[in-house]
């Protein structure tokens, strides 16, 4: 079987400086992917695999190579779907940064609990959307779900409020 997995990750449009907890999630993020992912490009028998993210007019870009770096797919999702659930995880990650700030760990394990469900909400989306065209594991969506907010974040005002 073919080494199914992703061997170099990046984001398209990186401005450095913005938010320091979402860069650092990212760098985490893609940590963990690198380290242990499944990612299955349909039709294609090879791997492992390069993943540039982007945004490339109002949808996510999915840019797959192979890993020297010859280009294998490209896949384009429209960020509609997302939209709700980005606002909401936005909101809850605000709170949660604002409530470490404060005693009383009951209200942050509450809100973390929250964070995590609209993460996993949002990743199993990401994957269902992904699914005729890459299979994922649910740690890997979970990751790559991180990188997508990490992007939309960073460039994003418009993208999120449309």
């Amino acid at each position: 079987m073919a080494d199914a997995r992703l061997c170099d990750v990046s984001l398209d449009g990186f401005l450095a400086g913005r938010d320091k907890r979402v860069e650092r999630e990212q760098a985490l993020a893609i940590m963990d992917l690198l380290e242990c992912n499944t990612f299955i490009p349909v039709g294609h028998d090879g791997g492992p695999y390069g993943l540039r993210i982007a945004l490339t007019e109002g949808r996510l870009a999915l840019h797959i190579a192979d890993d020297r770096g010859t280009h294998v797919v490209s896949h384009y999702l429209s960020l509609a779907p997302f939209r709700r659930l980005v606002r909401d995880y936005t909101r809850v990650c605000e709170s949660y940064y604002d409530t470490m700030l404060r005693p009383g760990p009951e209200r942050l394990e509450a809100i973390d609990m929250g964070r995590r469900a609209i993460h996993n909400d949002a990743a199993e989306l990401l994957r269902e959307r992904l699914a005729a065209r890459v299979r994922v594991d649910r740690d890997t969506a979970r990751r790559l779900f991180t990188l997508v907010y990490a992007l939309l974040v960073r460039g994003a005002t418009p993208t999120l409020s449309a």
